[in-house]
């Protein structure tokens, strides 16, 4: 933990416990050009120091008001939100006031102060289904979920705020983090073949998937940059969860066999998914200096990060 560093600008993070919460204090640490304000709901679970935790509610209006208005940070990045997509579904209330209201909240604390305000927003607001994939930055959303509609509501009440603005769109997150049970298509997959579970992985979706670390540092660049608009902040490759699954067995030398090819039908859900996503991320990269990890390299980061964490 530290004390306020009158000299740096403050920057505030909500879910700052979660997965790309903690790569964004960590990076931003170790940058050291912001005073890091990471923020979350109950205890911390981050690890080291050179940061200042404050418990946060994002729900709770007077609790959002009243530590804007004690920290006022010169920037915000909003990465808090229920995103689990059949959760979403299935208890729309509490998606609703964790990804809308919480958000409203957050840009209405953040024009008092007048906060530079970084939204972390998601491919699901497309349908992917109307043939115009890899998305650009000016494709038209139509999101077909719940979890969806609440993300491209909150970009809607960004856009319509008096603040200075950017939304980074991302695809399909992974990664590793500290004391976090929810696994990834790489874990899961490195689990099941070892030991020798059969699987069965859906070719006919497609995503650009996005190591945890690069959306991190991509949000960072629109903070350094002072950036506004709506930025694609994904991986570069196009890949199938079959093609994702393939790659990670031939890293880590396991059984192809045991991963069989099937498609989405096979699946009952409560959310329906869009089929076909991914990103273009040529402005990402022509105006920020954004290089994402290819999908192998990705791999390669996690297999250490497994390694470490053993130890």
């Amino acid at each position: 933990m530290s004390i306020l560093n009158p000299n740096k600008p403050k920057i505030l993070i909500t879910g700052a416990n979660g997965l790309l919460g903690q790569k964004l204090v960590e990076q931003l640490v170790e940058e050291g050009k912001f005073h890091v304000i990471a923020t979350g709901k109950g205890e911390c679970r981050l690890k080291g120091d050179g940061f200042t935790y404050v418990t946060l509610d994002i729900t709770n209006p007077e609790q959002v008001e009243e530590v804007f208005d004690h920290l006022a940070p010169e920037t915000v990045i909003h990465g808090a939100a229920m995103t689990h997509v059949d959760e979403c579904e299935l208890h729309q209330e509490a998606c609703f006031l964790a990804n809308v209201k919480a958000t409203e909240y957050l840009i209405k604390a953040a024009e008092r102060v007048n906060s530079h305000f970084i939204f972390v927003s998601t491919d699901f607001i497309f349908s992917g289904e109307d043939g115009n994939n890899p998305y650009d930055e000016e494709a038209e959303p139509d999101p077909v979920n719940f979890y969806g509609w609440t993300k491209l509501e909150g970009e809607r009440l960004l856009r319509e705020s008096k603040l200075k603005w950017a939304i980074a769109r991302t695809v399909l997150v992974y990664g590793i983090a500290n004391d976090l049970s929810r696994s990834n298509i790489i874990l899961w997959v490195k689990s099941s073949l070892e030991q020798g579970k059969e699987i069965q992985v859906v070719d006919d979706q497609v995503r650009t998937p996005t190591l945890a670390e690069d959306l991190a540092a991509g949000c960072i660049l629109i903070a350094e940059n002072e950036a506004t608009g709506i930025f694609n902040i994904s991986g570069s490759d196009l890949l199938t969860p079959y093609d994702m699954a393939m790659e990670t067995a031939e890293f880590f030398g396991l059984n192809k066999a045991l991963i069989k090819r099937t498609d989405s039908t096979q699946f009952k859900q409560a959310a329906r998914r869009p089929m076909k996503t991914g990103f273009i991320i040529d402005k990402a990269r022509k105006q920020l200096g954004y290089e994402p990890k290819t999908f192998q390299a990705g791999i390669g980061i996690l297999a250490k990060q497994i390694i470490l964490a053993r130890s």
